[in-house]
């Protein structure tokens, strides 16, 4: 009796042990991802009341995509992003005034305010970039883990791109000579159903993850609502990447809680009220953390409320910050423009 009753105990202890030595890791993965869903809703107003230029699309409901890959990343890896790339940005590290700043065109700005919210970059995070090009960093990222390879420098490099982006031949192309010279680069594909205004069954032929396996790249496909899971892939897969045995692609099955971008007032043409409300309600990353949370016994309904209020406050601070920054001079109007 004893001797198949103490592997359980044992079990038992081993996963309560697990529990607290993550724990403020977990406790920092809830907070990372409810400054990324207040920093949209707080894009989601000043888009909506004029106050901000150009064009915005919304990463709520992705942000344990972010959130758990850039986790299981060194400081001075490289990520390269999207048009969908706020949630990217502050996951590996990126300032929220600065965000803000950027984003309305305002001289502190990632960019002196000239990129907007789909060209931020930042180089003192390994932040080379995001890209309004539907695959366009897919390049970039694998240059980035070409060079790291080259150099010896040990650093690994995560392309995040969409389901759309598996219609872009520049993506095969660098996915076949990262194969090839065993790069040390993590392809994630963000998978939110829906290209644009068309679901990826009406675009994408076949098995998304055997794009990758055709070239002999260790693919995952996991879920990518829960945080957790996506830290211990992405992990696994970086880790594999930088001992020298070749990429990986990790396809996150997610939703976006937004339409397409802002302005996207026609989603449920597309796609049911039913179909949203559901993702909203029962597959909410930030809710299903805050559950294990609580049930585990990392931390207690005040503790996580205490958390909420905090990352709003940094949040409301940031908006501050950008509305009341000045925007740049106008002689600076040809400047970082032609080389």
């Amino acid at each position: 009796m004893t001797q198949t009753k103490a592997p359980r105990e044992q079990s038992a202890q081993q996963r309560a042990a697990d529990v607290r030595e993550g724990a403020e890791q977990w406790m920092l993965a809830y907070r990372l991802m409810l400054r990324i869903r207040f920093f949209e809703e707080q894009v989601n107003d000043l888009y909506r009341t004029a106050r901000m230029p150009g064009l915005a699309h919304l990463y709520s409901g992705e942000e344990a995509v972010a959130v758990g890959v850039c986790q299981a990343l060194r400081p001075d890896d490289y990520i390269t992003s999207t048009h969908r790339g706020h949630g990217h940005c502050l996951a590996k590290g990126a300032s929220i005034d600065r965000m803000f700043a950027e984003l309305l065109g305002k001289e502190p700005g990632y960019c002196r305010g000239k990129g907007g919210s789909m060209h931020i970059a930042d180089q003192e995070t390994g932040n080379l970039g995001a890209n309004a090009i539907v695959g366009g960093s897919a390049g970039i990222a694998t240059g980035a883990a070409f060079s790291s390879k080259m150099l010896g420098t040990g650093q690994v490099a995560v392309c995040f791109f969409g389901d759309g982006a598996l219609g872009q031949g520049v993506l095969y192309e660098v996915m076949n000579m990262a194969s090839l010279w065993k790069l040390p680069i993590l392809y994630v594909c963000e998978n939110n159903l829906y290209n644009e205004y068309t679901h990826n069954a009406e675009t994408t032929a076949g098995s998304m993850l055997a794009r990758a396996q055709a070239f002999n790249i260790e693919a995952e496909e996991i879920d990518g609502q829960d945080v957790r899971l996506v830290y211990a892939t992405a992990q696994r897969l970086v880790e594999r990447a930088r001992r020298g045995d070749g990429p990986g692609f990790l396809l996150a099955n997610t939703y976006r809680f937004h339409g397409h971008h802002v302005g996207d007032i026609q989603r449920t043409y597309y796609r049911s009220k039913e179909e949203e409300e559901y993702w909203k309600a029962e597959r909410d990353p930030i809710t299903i953390l805050g559950n294990w949370l609580l049930e585990e016994h990392v931390a207690d309904a005040a503790q996580l409320e205490r958390i909420r209020s905090e990352a709003q406050e940094e949040v409301t601070a940031g908006v501050e910050f950008g509305l009341n920054a000045p925007f740049p001079e106008i002689s600076e109007v040809t400047e970082h423009v032609y080389a």
